[in-house]
């Protein structure tokens, strides 16, 4: 029998200013947190962890453990990775994480592989039942699962590989995704949404299980179609099923500038927004955007540590994804120590943003969304160009720029002093660009012909990033 342990300016645009959606969210702070002191650098605080209450009145903790990412025994996250899961460690975080208030665990079937909830059932039944919430979904993405009978066994699966007679939380996972069928067909994501949880009736069937207490809240997990989205929410307002939670990618790019990253997407703005209206607690993932919010440029971190040095790069974005109050949850996917010991920081307690920080990331965001750097390693196998294009000189002064703070929107430049900041990061690219690369080896002579881009190893659209960069050099020529 398991022994029972006891819980012990990214670039400084030049006005970027900043769109209502986000002055609603300013220091908006919900009246169910738990709020004392800060702390000083380095120290992991005991019981200050900020915690927010769902719609049964448990207090949950705004850091939520993701388990997407476990450590394997080589030291790797089990992701991807197909390695040996490392039981040993995975324990010694959880135990970390319930003694330092961070009380929800989210896993599903297909995380690290395949073995997630079976590392998280074996390392939370260690502790007593009370002391933790814990967090699945109903993974049936193929079509070979999308019976009655294999999405059962996949929810009877769960609970046995958690160790648990009782779900607290329980999603359909995946809502909004496309899928194909055995012959390759596409089904689009409104036709899975019917067949994987409607046509086999799944869905009224965790219903009545949350009826009968099995599961204590359902809710699903959101990627992709806004119609499916949608219609989910309406099936709410017309009384048909309601939701306990819904979770959703939320972060300070994401919030206003989603679809400029990818068409697809819709802003995290309005999905949260639709939430609140209906005060359906929100459950956030990729609150780092895949580690990207993370990995900033120089000049980005530099403002950053301007404002506040003893704060990581990554407690900004994770405050501003637990800003909005009916954000119930933060999920990280925390690999190492390190990873959920700067969380715990950040959130014990959580400190809202100001209007001043919300304009900062605003900015940050705005220029990352616009503004990317071109992946390009400069190895040259896309050269020689048939039209003399130096394409890897090209690429090489744009992200030179960037890192340094040279690329900036030219908007709303309001002050004098944005005025001298925008003449002198316009010039400094302009004057450099000539510099680094001959008038007739820039991107202006890029007709698309396509050579290049078969020889690039990473798959970059050369001639759409010759375009773009082509496009900014003119706005800065006519912004001057």
């Amino acid at each position: 029998m398991v022994k029972k342990i006891s819980r012990r300016q990214f670039i400084k645009t030049a006005g970027a200013g900043v769109v209502a959606s986000v002055a609603v969210a300013s220091g908006c702070s919900s009246p169910n947190e738990t709020k004392t002191e800060g702390t000083t650098l380095g120290e992991v605080p005991v019981g200050k962890m900020t915690m927010r209450e769902n719609l049964h009145g448990e207090k949950v903790s705004l850091l939520g453990y993701g388990c997407m990412r476990f450590p394997t025994l080589e030291g790797q996250s089990g992701r991807e990775q197909d390695m040996e899961l490392d039981q040993e460690a995975i324990n010694e975080l959880v135990d970390y994480a319930l003694a330092h208030g961070v009380n929800l665990f989210d896993t599903a079937p297909p995380y690290c592989k395949g073995r997630s909830e079976h590392a998280v059932g074996i390392a939370l039944s260690r502790h007593n039942r009370s002391e933790y919430f814990v967090s699945t979904k109903l993974s049936n993405f193929s079509v070979d699962t999308w019976s009655r009978a294999e999405s059962m066994k996949l929810y009877e699966k769960s609970k046995k590989e958690l160790k648990v007679d009782y779900l607290d939380y329980y999603m359909l996972h995946g809502i909004g995704m496309p899928a194909r069928d055995a012959s390759g067909n596409a089904i689009d994501a409104m036709e899975c949404l019917k067949r994987r949880f409607f046509d086999n009736g799944m869905l009224d069937f965790l219903c009545e299980e949350r009826e009968k207490g099995r599961i204590h809240n359902l809710g699903f997990s959101y990627h992709g179609d806004i119609q499916v989205f949608d219609h989910l929410l309406k099936l709410q307002d017309e009384g048909k099923y309601h939701w306990d939670h819904v979770l959703i990618q939320h972060n300070y790019v994401d919030w206003n500038h989603s679809k400029l990253l990818n068409e697809r997407n819709t802003n995290s703005s309005y999905l949260y927004g639709e939430l609140e209206k209906r005060n359906i607690p929100v459950f956030v993932m990729e609150p780092l955007l895949g580690g990207q919010l993370v990995n900033l440029n120089d000049h980005a971190v530099k403002l950053l540590k301007q404002h506040d040095a003893q704060a990581s790069i990554a407690s900004w974005a994770f405050r501003f994804a637990g800003n909005q109050p009916r954000i119930l949850t933060v999920l990280s996917g925390m690999t190492y120590m390190e990873h959920l010991q700067d969380n715990i920081r950040t959130y014990s307690p959580h400190q809202p943003l100001n209007d001043e920080e919300l304009r900062l990331l605003e900015e940050i965001a705005d220029v990352y969304a616009n503004f990317k750097t071109v992946p390009c390693t400069g190895c040259k196998y896309c050269m020689p160009c048939p039209w003399g294009i130096d394409i890897p000189s090209v690429f090489a002064h744009y992200n030179k720029c960037l890192n340094e703070g040279n690329v900036l929107t030219g908007d709303n430049l309001d002050d004098s002093e944005q005025r001298r900041e925008y003449r002198r990061a316009r010039r400094a690219f302009l004057v450099g660009y000539d510099r680094a690369v001959p008038s007739f080896r820039q991107a202006d002579h890029c007709i698309g012909c396509g050579h290049c881009i078969a020889e690039c190893p990473q798959g970059i659209d050369i001639p759409r990033q010759m375009q773009r960069i082509n496009d900014y050099v003119e706005r800065l020529k006519i912004i001057g």
